[in-house]
């Protein structure tokens, strides 16, 4: 009854979407206030449902019912409480009904906090959110119902979850994510009703800017995370691969980091607002191609959900409505919301428009490297692939130009600087960063090896840039810290996200230049030296765990021939699905990881071990925790709470 319950849910979610992304509509076109006053009971009943919806198959899963199809294939008996929640979205159709709600609480959160919006806006945001809701529900009611009923040769027991997803990671990454995802579709839906209704101001960026930079946010932490657990799970000991998934996720968030930067822009001067628009739509495209990539079985990953054709084509279909729908309002509506191009060469926003158009750059060659082999596949070209070796050799020289203009940009101020002033500022900052960065690179390792050291040069200029900035805040204040306490939540959003920027940087860099690794046939007694470690294989006993059996391997670890860390790694084997899996063990530290991680059994005792040390490893993702929090902040600046009075009446 519970599993019909949910459906029927889903099915009353997918009329209230259907009617949200109508009425609201028709009402705003025609200046009906009594047809748009309906579009937030709509959106709070969609959301209702959706809540409904999932709650039912969280309920399945919790006991055990494998008369639904979806929990027989995804869950078990023996498996841990949390992990038979979090299989809620382990499989396609539990995370695409996961997609849906997160979009229904996007919906949700967008009803309640737009009191102060003009109404007819308001109306065609939650309209234009309304027809995405109908069509990924519909898509999940017609091809990929998790609702599905077993109800002949009911399984006794469960296929289990991929012991792959039995771990943290699965329970937030996942959600954490497709926040990201989702929430891009606020600043498309802004987008097009600013095109609807040919109206684009400071308003419009000060309610769009909050939801975008949340969105951001949260998809930074959702790949960030995806690293994190890709680092210790997959038992490889790297962090990215360019696996075309991770690309998928990657793009939105290089054209999300874009559209941030152009909507302040268009908020301090009105500029940009044609390219704003567009940006908002190809980061929420992006986003549906990432869904596309995932769940169609055009690629093989250990990321993605589907290999259905009917199911990629439904959401083809998807893309290409949503894609040419938008775009070609884009091209009827642009010219009435653009703006003058009366900004001088040397200012803030010209700066910000040049690591825009970088940033498109770096975007544009990670999707040609991400479909490129799909397409030579589809016109029987065989099949292909784009390695690392492309993505690097590309993404590297202008990340680094990025980080360049980053320095410079800091600095600069808003319509117009002053060259004197300006060179002042940056010539000191600039040698300094170069006497400091190298040598920090030469006591670091002893040597210049040139990549590491450029990167490190680069990421002191733009702390120096940060820190000149602020001070620069507050020259003609008497008391320093007391100025700097007063400067708003989104200057020091600024500050923290570019030094998040910095953070990770430094962290890929040294990590990709000083790391070591070896694979080595380890017998009891053993004693292999990696960098200035120690390790000495103790053996493998046998151990058991909830749901699967183990080999775990004892090491212990010396440093600079002083007691270390004894380190236990897996080997385990699920006997639900006859999968063996490798659980590394991790020494996490502030400026290096060791990385421990059994490989195969060999005669007489041995066992293949990879070892692995890695410096500033937790650098890469401690950025990307920067650059959320950074996100984050930025909501609480008090200029984003506008009142129904500075907003002008549209309707």
């Amino acid at each position: 009854m519970i599993p019909e319950l949910g459906q029927y849910s889903l099915i009353l979610a997918m009329i209230m979407a259907a009617f949200l992304a109508v009425i609201p509509m028709v009402g705003a076109s025609k200046g009906s206030l009594f047809l748009m006053s309906f579009a937030k009971p709509l959106a709070k009943s969609l959301f209702l449902f959706m809540l409904i919806s999932i709650f039912c198959l969280a309920y399945a899963f919790a006991t055990d019912d494998f008369s639904v199809k979806y929990v027989a294939g995804n869950s078990n008996s023996a498996l841990p409480v949390y992990y038979k929640l979090s299989a809620v979205w382990g499989g396609h159709e539990g995370s695409l009904l996961l997609w849906v709600f997160i979009l229904s609480g996007w919906i949700f959160a967008v009803a309640i906090k737009s009191d102060g919006l003009p109404t007819d806006i308001m109306a065609r945001v939650l309209a234009v959110l309304g027809m995405v809701g109908v069509g990924f529900i519909s898509f999940t009611l017609i091809t990929s119902s998790p609702f599905e009923r077993l109800l002949v040769n009911t399984p006794l027991e469960g296929a289990d979850l991929n012991p792959l997803l039995q771990d943290i990671g699965l329970i937030i990454h996942p959600p954490l994510l497709y926040m990201g995802y989702v929430g891009f579709s606020v600043a498309f839906a802004f987008a097009i009703a600013a095109l609807l209704s040919g109206k684009l101001d400071v308003a419009w960026s000060r309610w769009t800017r909050p939801w975008t930079n949340l969105a951001w946010a949260f998809l930074t932490i959702g790949i960030t995370l995806g690293s994190w657990w890709a680092y210790y799970e997959l038992g490889w000991g790297g962090w990215w691969f360019w696996d075309p998934v991770e690309n998928a996720s990657f793009m939105p968030w290089l054209m999300g980091t874009a559209l941030v930067h152009s909507l302040a822009v268009t908020e301090k001067r009105g500029l940009f607002k044609s390219w704003t628009l567009l940006l908002a739509i190809f980061t929420f495209s992006l986003s549906l191609l990432g869904t596309f990539l995932v769940r169609s079985g055009v690629l093989t990953s250990v990321h993605s959900f589907a290999a259905d054709p009917e199911r990629g084509l439904f959401i083809l279909v998807l893309l290409a409505i949503t894609v040419g729908g938008s775009l070609l309002l884009y091209a009827i509506k642009a010219y009435d919301v653009k703006s003058e191009s009366n900004f001088e060469l040397l200012s803030r926003e010209t700066l910000i428009l040049i690591n825009n158009v970088v940033l498109v750059i770096i975007c544009s060659m990670v999707l040609i490297g991400t479909l490129y082999p799909l397409i030579i596949d589809a016109l029987g070209g065989g099949k292909m692939s784009v390695g690392p070796p492309y993505f690097n050799l590309l993404f590297v020289p202008f990340s680094l130009l990025l980080a360049f203009f980053m320095g410079i940009g800091i600095l600069l101020r808003w319509k117009k600087s002053s060259p004197r002033k300006l060179l002042k500022q940056l010539l000191p900052s600039f040698f300094l960063a170069i006497a400091v960065g190298i040598s920090a690179a030469y006591l670091f390792n002893q040597e210049l090896a040139f990549k590491a050291t450029l990167a490190l040069v680069l990421a002191f200029w733009v702390v120096f840039s940060l820190i000149l900035d602020a001070f620069s805040k507050v020259s003609n204040k008497a008391d320093k810290l007391v100025g700097l306490s007063k400067l708003s939540p989104s200057y020091w959003a600024m500050q923290i996200a570019h030094l998040g920027v910095v953070v990770t940087m430094v962290g890929v860099a040294l990590v990709a230049t000083y790391s070591e690794e070896r694979d080595i046939r380890m017998v009891p007694g053993d004693i292999v030296t990696l960098a200035e470690y120690s390790f000495e294989f103790q053996g493998a006993e046998k151990i058991s765990g909830p749901n699967y059996s183990a080999d775990m391997g004892t090491i212990e670890v010396l440093k600079n021939n002083q007691f270390f860390a004894t380190m236990h790694p897996e080997k385990r084997f699920y006997p639900a699905r006859g999968s063996m899996m490798t659980e590394a063990d991790i020494n996490a530290g502030l400026f290096a990881d060791v990385f421990v991680a059994l490989g195969e059994p060999l005669a007489d005792g041995a066992w293949a071990v990879r070892l692995q040390y890695k410096p500033f490893m937790r650098w890469v993702w401690f950025g990307g925790v920067l650059m959320m929090f950074a996100g984050m902040l930025t909501v609480f600046d008090r200029r984003y709470k506008i009142r129904k009075s500075a907003l002008p009446v549209t309707a």
